[in-house]
């Protein structure tokens, strides 16, 4: 009798901006050129300190396991860096190194949530965070949030959606698709609610014109903050990220680790530490070039018909609204990578509340960004 996946993993959908990702590979080994703005994947390099840190590990060291929860030298290195970076006081046996983001997002949720729990969260939404609540039972409830007031997540709104099952409200400032920053009040009217707060802060540092983000380390201790190596390193091939978890959850946090995961590569995690000391003149570069290619992108996006409500305050996206040319924004974004060889995510990857959008990478240099847009033209036409 042939296998039969389970209710649970069918209930996972696709990552569509990786499903163009991969249709954009198969054209260009068929020969095309693809621009690729599909991916959240910075174009720079990673800091040279961390690629020699990386290099000597192998050459130098045996690679080994490591302790499951990361190097005590780069969990101190991530503390420290935490504590100057938001003013808190920040012990290492909080902080679990984990292989990127998403495994401390999976960790997170499975401490948290019994089948059937329910976790709050606002959408347009990065498109990986109701499917790894639903991979461990958990049910997503999505309070909707509103392109011009900046994709504000309100909290009556997310008070309004809570239940006797409601076990954590997550909230990305920076987010992905939207570039959005919450503003301190609002967080800390969710911390208010009394439900552990999970804050992706994986952008934290790609911020522009000003903005400052807050993290919910400053707010209270009931908080699982995700963070990582990839975007502000430019360090997304190392796989590098972790968790910052109440005390009382390291235990477990630990135990579970230990079981999914066992350790994190050893020579990734000394490129961890290289960068944390070294890596301010990387983060400092990709700020700068990220925020006027925003304005190029937007712009330019504006000047083909797409609405653009709002500038992104962080991260490396633009959000566009694409209804004038088609409500289904996965056929939209195939025709322009097929007929454009333009990679474009759909915005129905980041929920219904995306359809009828794109989001674009700012991830590519300048000329690109202006080949790209002149490419989309006559496919819109």
């Amino acid at each position: 009798m042939p296998s039969s996946p389970s209710k649970r993993a069918e209930s996972v959908a696709p990552f569509l901006a990786m499903e163009v990702m991969e249709r954009a590979f198969a054209l260009e080994r068929e020969g095309a050129h693809v621009i690729h703005l599909e991916i959240g994947e910075p174009d720079f390099p990673a800091p040279p300190a961390a690629v020699e840190a990386c290099e000597r590990s192998l050459a130098d060291e045996p690679a080994r396991y490591t302790d499951s929860r990361g190097l005590p030298e780069l969990r101190a290195a991530i503390a420290a860096e935490r504590g100057r970076r938001n003013g808190v006081s920040l012990d290492p046996e909080r902080v679990l190194v984990t292989a990127g983001t998403s495994p401390a997002l999976l960790l997170a949720f499975t401490y948290l949530l019994d089948p059937g729990d329910e976790v709050v969260l606002g959408t347009p939404h990065y498109a990986c965070y109701p499917n790894l609540i639903r991979a461990v039972g958990g049910v997503p409830v999505l309070v909707p949030t509103d392109a011009d007031e900046g994709y504000r997540l309100r909290p009556e709104r997310v008070r309004a959606a809570l239940s006797p099952r409601t076990r954590a409200v997550l909230v990305a400032s920076p987010a992905n698709p939207t570039g959005a920053i919450q503003a301190r009040a609002d967080l800390e009217a969710l911390v208010g609610l009394g439900l552990p707060l999970v804050s992706d802060e994986i952008y934290d540092g790609l911020v522009y014109d000003g903005a400052r983000v807050s993290s919910a380390l400053e707010l209270g201790d009931d908080v699982f903050v995700l963070d990582g190596f990839s975007k502000r390193y430019a360090m997304t091939g190392f796989r590098l990220g972790y968790l910052v978890a109440p005390a009382s959850a390291a235990r477990t946090l630990r135990s579970l680790a230990q079981n999914l995961f066992i350790s994190v590569a050893s020579f990734a995690q000394r490129a961890g530490i290289a960068a944390l000391a070294h890596g301010d003149a990387t983060v400092a570069e990709l700020r700068s070039a990220y925020a006027l290619r925003r304005e190029v992108l937007a712009r330019g996006l504006g000047e083909l018909g797409f609405r653009v409500p709002t500038l992104p305050r962080g991260a490396f996206y633009v959000f566009a609204d694409a209804r004038r040319f088609g409500a289904d924004s996965r056929a939209l974004a195939s025709r322009i990578l097929e007929h454009a060889h333009v990679a474009v995510t759909p915005g129905v990857d980041f929920g219904a509340a995306g359809e009828g959008w794109l989001r674009f990478s700012c991830t590519a240099p300048e000329p690109e960004l202006r080949e790209a847009l002149a490419r989309i033209a006559p496919v819109l036409r």
